[in-house]
């Protein structure tokens, strides 16, 4: 049985604790959770666990066999760093795996080292219309040739000290939020990528917000145009002012038998009680020939839609989580799966900056994992 040590309990670190709940051969025996509102929510949420003041103090407790980590974004490889020093356990560490490129060689001795499994949250793969067109993308493309990501959200909410509001704190937008979608992108092509071109900024969002004195740099939309090593091409575009949109993630794969999309809805919680029942996600298969999309629902569990923002994906990442712990399978989301969705975002943050293409065989994130 699991019995996980907590990293971090704010709003991310609630939706874990909730999910846990609902698995099998699952506890909770400690939290770290440094701020009291977030703290005393924790405890509500389990009620069993020990409420305790440090990362040593969890890996003090006994009982914990296994930790995740949802602190913010900056705190996590030195989090990694000091249970690697301490007692390394398995780990499920939430993106990104680490914020300053600097500190890519120090992510390359961790992953020389460590001695459990460490497993890097990338919950987009497991919401269940998103594994659905990975599962089927080869199949109903011939082989994806250009991949489309659209994201239509709404901005970013408001977190413990304000943290998200500042590239220092969370990479930048095109690592904080879209390291997910990099990480599919590279998925979906099986090969790494070669070259990042990126537009993006602060349009609408946090123009005018000021945080202790400093004005909050953080993007809200953004174009990015990816080559990959197989001659893959994928696009993402992001726009963090449009919570009116009917469906969240729309994501298309086009090959030379034909397309397939998957649409996801954004959390139940926002979407407006006056427009009735939120939207179903969906699939849409569209061969060449013989021409005609064939649309699917792709329904999630009430329990699970209840339990976090991410259609149900926690709770199916938890369950490979719990595999990979107990030595049945491999980390299906690893290390140098993590440090490539961050190598990508800040590649794109880079070309969006300099208005310049990136190659990914000049960025300064030296050492580099190897595939």
């Amino acid at each position: 049985m699991l019995h996980y040590g907590i990293i971090g309990c704010g709003m991310m670190g609630q939706e874990h604790l909730r999910n846990i709940a609902l698995l099998e051969d699952a506890s909770v025996a400690a939290i770290f959770e440094p701020d009291a509102g977030m703290r005393a929510a924790a405890a509500a949420l389990m009620p069993g666990a020990r409420m305790v003041g440090s990362v040593a103090e969890v890996l003090a407790v006994p009982e914990v066999n296994c930790l995740l980590i949802a602190s913010p974004n900056h705190l996590h490889l030195g989090q990694v760093e000091e249970i690697a020093r301490i007692r390394p356990l398995p780990v499920l560490c939430e993106k990104p795996l680490f914020t300053n490129p600097a500190d890519a060689p120090r992510l390359a001795a961790l992953r020389a080292a460590y001695p459990a499994p460490i497993w890097v949250a990338m919950e987009y793969r497991y919401m269940p219309p998103v594994a659905h067109l990975l599962r089927e993308a080869r199949a109903a493309t011939g082989g994806v040739k250009m991949l489309t990501i659209r994201e239509h959200r709404f901005p970013f909410l408001q977190k413990v000290g304000d943290w998200n509001r500042f590239n220092r704190n969370t990479g930048g937008t095109l690592v904080e939020k879209c390291c997910h979608f990099f990480d599919l992108m590279r998925l979906v092509a099986g090969c790494n990528p070669v070259s990042v071109m990126a537009s993006g900024g602060q349009a609408v969002n946090h123009v005018d917000e000021v945080y202790a004195g400093q004005r909050s740099d953080i993007w809200d939309h953004a174009y990015v145009i990816v080559d990959f090593e197989n001659g893959m091409r994928a696009m993402l575009e992001l726009c963090m002012f449009a919570e009116g949109s009917r469906y969240q993630e729309e994501i298309s794969a086009v090959g030379p038998k034909g397309k397939i999309e998957c649409l996801v809805p954004g959390p139940g919680r926002f979407w407006p009680a006056h427009l009735g029942a939120p939207p179903v996600p969906k699939v849409i298969v569209s061969p060449r020939s013989p021409a005609g999309p064939v649309e699917l629902d792709i329904p999630v569990d009430p329990a699970l839609l209840a339990a976090g923002d991410h259609n149900g994906s926690t709770f199916f990442q938890h369950q490979g989580f719990q595999r990979a712990a107990i030595g049945m399978q491999e980390p299906e989301v690893s290390l140098n799966d993590g440090w490539w969705a961050v190598a990508m975002g800040q590649a794109a943050q880079e070309s969006a900056r300099s208005s310049q293409l990136v190659s990914l065989d000049n960025i300064p994130y030296t050492p580099r994992l190897t595939a």
